[in-house]
């Protein structure tokens, strides 16, 4: 259980330049001041991520959007309004307060507010916005639990344990158009979901750069074993060493290991086990990972995309 000490210890790493793992509603963050750009590199350091690939800025309030953006935007409060606290990210312009260490030079930021007590109490006790991408090592599975975050980043001194959190894959991050709404990385957040607020944008997404958002190249989210998907895959012949990702509760006996997403096609279910899911099989001795395709519908477009990006490089040509 994290107490409030605990909340009151950790902002004071945050305010003194360290990191602090903490909880949000998606998945476990590796967060840092985001106005010290020292403390911001330790965050690329400790995750061996590349400098080319932008930090999401965690707030409280909607106060700071004003405070980060240059220009406001109405449509942001409108989204704010009706998707914060929440798994939603918006790449907004950004102001001369955020660093471009968080931003990877860009000249926008992507901002949320999360849906987790928790995370809102640390931002608010630090006193600053916190920028945060997920507590693990850059490209491999993201930590839905604390134990995760112990596994990928052993060194790290302060992690806020509030067990397994609730959605299990990464915040829908967006961008804003003139004539609407762009999604950058699928969430729990659908273009339905947002439709009913802002229209879509007509534009097309070739031109999206891989820069633009956190979570876009097309390798990420990668276990060590490799990972084949029904339907997309050559399945291996072989499976007496194989485990086997079940949607609807049935796996066929050929498999050594089975792991349940959901028993029933639940998608909410299948997002929230997907990593701890990836995690358990990837300690466990099994050679590979097949997985059933997700019906593409709601948030199971954003399982399907971390399951393509997690199986994307053991299949290149």
């Amino acid at each position: 259980m994290v107490t409030q000490k605990d909340i009151e210890e950790a902002a004071k790493i945050i305010r003194n330049g360290g990191l602090v793992a903490f909880p949000t509603e998606t998945v476990y963050g590796l967060g840092a001041n985001a106005y010290d750009a020292n403390a911001v590199a330790k965050i690329f350091i400790a995750k061996q991520r590349p400098s080319f690939d932008p930090l999401i800025v965690h707030i409280c309030h909607n106060e700071d959007i004003g405070k980060l953006s240059l220009n406001e935007d109405e449509r942001v409060y409108k989204l704010a309004k009706n998707f914060w606290p929440g798994p939603l990210t918006i790449v907004v312009p950004k102001s001369n307060i955020i660093p471009d260490i968080v931003t990877s030079g860009l000249e926008s930021v992507g901002l949320r507010m999360p849906d987790n007590d928790i995370a809102l109490r640390l931002i608010d006790a630090a006193g600053c916005p916190i920028a945060a991408p997920s507590a693990n090592k850059f490209g491999k599975l993201s930590p839905t639990s604390a134990e995760h975050v112990r596994k990928q980043l052993p060194e790290l001194s302060c992690i806020l344990d509030s067990g397994r959190t609730i959605v299990g894959v990464e915040s829908t991050v967006i961008t804003l158009e003139t004539d609407g709404f762009r999604i950058l990385r699928p969430g729990a957040i659908t273009s339905d979901h947002l439709s009913k607020v802002l229209p879509m944008s007509g534009k097309l997404s070739e031109d999206i750069l891989i820069s633009a958002s956190p979570g876009l190249m097309k390798s990420h989210y990668s276990p060590e074993k490799p990972v084949y998907i029904l339907g997309e895959h050559d399945i291996p012949q072989e499976l007496s060493n194989a485990a086997f990702l079940s949607f609807n509760g049935s796996a066929p006996e050929d498999y050594k290991t089975i792991a349940y997403l959901s028993h029933s096609g639940n998608l909410q279910q299948a997002a929230v086990n997907l990593f701890g899911a990836l995690h358990w099989l990837e300690e466990s001795d099994i050679d590979f990972i097949v997985s059933e395709a997700i019906p593409e519908q709601g948030i199971g477009i954003a399982i399907m995309d971390r399951l393509r990006k997690a199986a994307y490089r053991f299949h290149l040509k």
